[in-house]
């Protein structure tokens, strides 16, 4: 028996029901690998954000997100080169799918016990998304922004339902708009820390201080 298509676990009907002492035997998510591309890249070299939000309140699967997160991949790597994005997949499987296996060969109906003990066994897992939560992020430099959202748009084919490509106001993944990150950064109050940013928070001696030691404190 294989998988059941997806479009029997589309909605969120039932409570989540996760991984547990309680549910084992659970099966491996097919996506094993969240953050791709040049994901140690330093904050300033990648200004342009892209994000896939969520329209609508259903459950994508472990087996979606990985195709999507695949032909994102795919498509950028081959026209702007490994090295000049990164890719953040936002949304994690964590809730049990369940099927209640029957069988299905000849002479299955002397067999088969039909709706008693009909609970499920799991089979997979998969995300539940609300409307507005954004599945994956993809940053990268402005001039490649056209090449970011055609990707994007190719891996939303992966999702059923309504997805829209957003573009962000920030910097980055950091929570800041463009001109006040370059303000902060200029005046010594955000410093870069590899792939995330550090704001000051003005502890600690004044000799170490970089806030004082640039003169705005």
């Amino acid at each position: 028996m294989g998988r059941r298509p997806a479009r029997c676990y589309r909605y969120q009907k039932n409570k989540p029901y996760i991984k547990s002492r309680y549910c084992r035997g659970v099966p491996e998510s097919k996506i094993r690998i969240y953050d791709v591309g040049a994901k140690k890249a330093p904050v300033d070299l990648f200004p342009f954000v892209a994000h896939l939000v969520c329209d609508e309140k259903q459950q994508i699967s472990s087996e979606a997100l990985e195709a999507a997160r695949v032909a994102i991949n795919k498509y950028l790597t081959k026209h702007i080169g490994k090295d000049a994005y990164h890719i953040k997949m936002r949304a994690h499987p964590y809730h049990v799918l369940r099927a209640n296996k029957m069988l299905s060969c000849a002479g299955a109906d002397r067999l088969s016990s039909g709706m008693r003990h009909s609970y499920g066994k799991p089979i997979g897992v998969a995300a539940r998304v609300d409307i507005g939560q954004i599945l994956l992020s993809v940053r990268a430099k402005d001039s490649h922004e056209k090449y970011v959202i055609e990707a994007i748009r190719r891996g939303k084919f992966k999702f059923a339902g309504r997805q829209k490509i957003l573009k962000s106001l920030n910097w980055g993944f950091t929570k800041y708009p463009r001109q006040t990150y370059v303000q902060m950064r200029k005046s010594g109050e955000l410093s870069t820390e590899g792939n995330i940013v550090k704001v000051h928070n003005r502890r600690g001696p004044l000799e170490k201080s970089a806030l004082y030691q640039s003169g705005q404190e």
